[in-house]
């Protein structure tokens, strides 16, 4: 039975091909490009207010330097955001499923922003490593554990988007299965038990455009 629950998440494959790639490439299928006219259709100026408003709630709390990071920030956004939405369609995959994929995202944005904090502010970037006013004989051992939580932050980061994603997605399939299994049996407990299914589903839906708006804002911070 086990077995069977997670097989939903494992990557599909036709004629022993991993169908994987073609989950990654279809989100940018669906964002339509904007075009060079004056006016645009009212999809294309959604997206764009859409786009817009979340760089710049996004840029926020990030100085004037950091506002090259807009396009590539944005663009992973749309990116987990459209694939964490398709995933909650019937007979599909979610690729933000597979841990591999999410830090395979994390890791090198994490590592850049260390780079670059490195490159450009070493004494701010290691001055994070030692909060002010700690006591002399602290200092060693903080230094040890802002160390540690430095490098657990991408796997953080991956092991949340994972998380929270099998988990919705398991327990869609528990109720949806439990409410076709007493439809015959228990009528009554089976439409209860519908009702519970369409509120997770919507619950979910939040969750997918949470986890994306996340996963990038703790990219940015």
């Amino acid at each position: 039975m086990m077995a069977n629950l997670f097989d939903q998440f494992m990557s599909p494959t036709y004629l022993g091909i991993p169908l994987i790639v073609l989950a990654l490439g279809l989100p940018w299928i669906l964002w339509p490009s904007p075009s060079s006219r004056w006016l645009n259709n009212r999809l294309i100026t959604l997206q764009s207010w859409f786009l817009n408003r979340f760089t710049q709630q996004l840029l926020l709390p990030i100085n004037t330097g950091g506002h090259k990071w807009a396009l590539i920030l944005a663009s992973l956004m749309a990116f987990l955001l459209s694939m964490n939405l398709l995933g909650l369609l019937p007979y599909t995959f979610t690729p933000t499923t597979q841990l591999s994929l999410n830090m395979g995202l994390a890791v090198p944005f994490w590592l850049a922003t260390v780079i670059i904090g490195m490159r450009n502010q070493p004494t701010a970037a290691l001055g994070h490593l030692l909060p002010e006013g700690t006591p002399t004989p602290l200092i060693p051992v903080l230094i040890v554990i802002e160390t540690i939580s430095l490098f657990i932050r991408p796997l953080a980061l991956g092991v949340r988007l994972t998380a929270n994603l099998t988990a919705g997605h398991l327990l869609i399939q528990l109720i949806a299965t439990a409410a076709f299994t007493l439809m015959t049996t228990m009528t009554t407990v089976a439409l209860l038990t519908t009702s519970i299914l369409f509120l997770l589903t919507l619950l979910e839906i939040a969750v997918a455009m949470i986890q994306a708006y996340v996963f990038v804002l703790l990219l940015s911070l």
